[in-house]
Order: C-alpha cells, then sequence, then structure tokens
C-alpha cells in the first residue's frame, strides 16, 4: 500500500452523526465501529465512535472518532480540511452542502490568483478551505 495523508477528526459523541453528515455531502462507503464494538459494552462510551471511516468515490478518505466520556473534549483549531481542484460541479456542490447548517467565513468567489475560493465552519465545527482552480486549456 502507498502512504497517504488525510484527516482524522475528533468529535464529543457525535462522530457518528458527523460521518453520516460527510457521507451525504461526499458519497461513499462508511464504516462505523463503537467501542461496543471493541470490547466496551455496558459501558458509558459504548455506543460512541472508536473509529470511522469513509472512503469517497472521488478517492478522499475521512476518519473520525469521539473522544471518551473521561477524556477533556478540544474543538477543532488551527487547521482546517482543504478541497482543490478544477472540477468546479463536484466542488461548488461540495460547498453548497458543507455550509448547510454551517457558517461561511469567507464567500466563494474569484481570487486575485484567479482561482475561485471560499471558507466555512461546518455543523459540527470543522473549519473547510475550498479551491477551484481553472480547467488546463
Amino acid at each position: 500500500m502507498t502512504s497517504r495523508l488525510n484527516p482524522y477528526l475528533n468529535f464529543n459523541g457525535n462522530a457518528r452523526q458527523a460521518l453520516e453528515f460527510y457521507a451525504s455531502v461526499f458519497g461513499g462507503d462508511l464504516t462505523l465501529n463503537t467501542f461496543a464494538d471493541f470490547g466496551a459494552q455496558g459501558s458509558p462510551d459504548a455506543d460512541r465512535i472508536m473509529h470511522g471511516q469513509l472512503e469517497t468515490p472521488a478517492g478522499y478518505t475521512i476518519m473520525a472518532a469521539d473522544v471518551t466520556s473521561e477524556m477533556p473534549y478540544q474543538p477543532p483549531a488551527g487547521f482546517a480540511v482543504s478541497l482543490s481542484g478544477d472540477d468546479g460541479d463536484a466542488l461548488h456542490e461540495y460547498w453548497a452542502k458543507l455550509a448547510a447548517g454551517g457558517t461561511v467565513t469567507m464567500a466563494m468567489q474569484k481570487q486575485a490568483w484567479g482561482d475561485e475560493f471560499g471558507m466555512l465552519v461546518d455543523q459540527f465545527g470543522v473549519s473547510w478551505l475550498v479551491n477551484i482552480g481553472q480547467p488546463p486549456s
């Protein structure tokens, strides 16, 4: 297997909802494993997600988990998940779906470097950057 880099997001009891939302945005195959699946039946964390993974048709992989109830939760800060490419139709669709219920922090618009670019925070508190390049001529 070749190496790859992908986001691994942490949530505070709502990883299932977040990953299901990302599956509705990007499509693909979602696998969810709870703490109970790995022997923590009857614990306060039994229904929390120990590991979730979304593999999308576009080749994106998003992983996520819930922190345990004993761990302090730190909301996402200091990073963003970046989407970029020249498939404007697909990226505009992702943008619209990610923005639903979230907050647009920079409207999607043409930038000085010639691409369309926008920033948002989705309904789960994850920051996204979307850059739509011009298709090669």
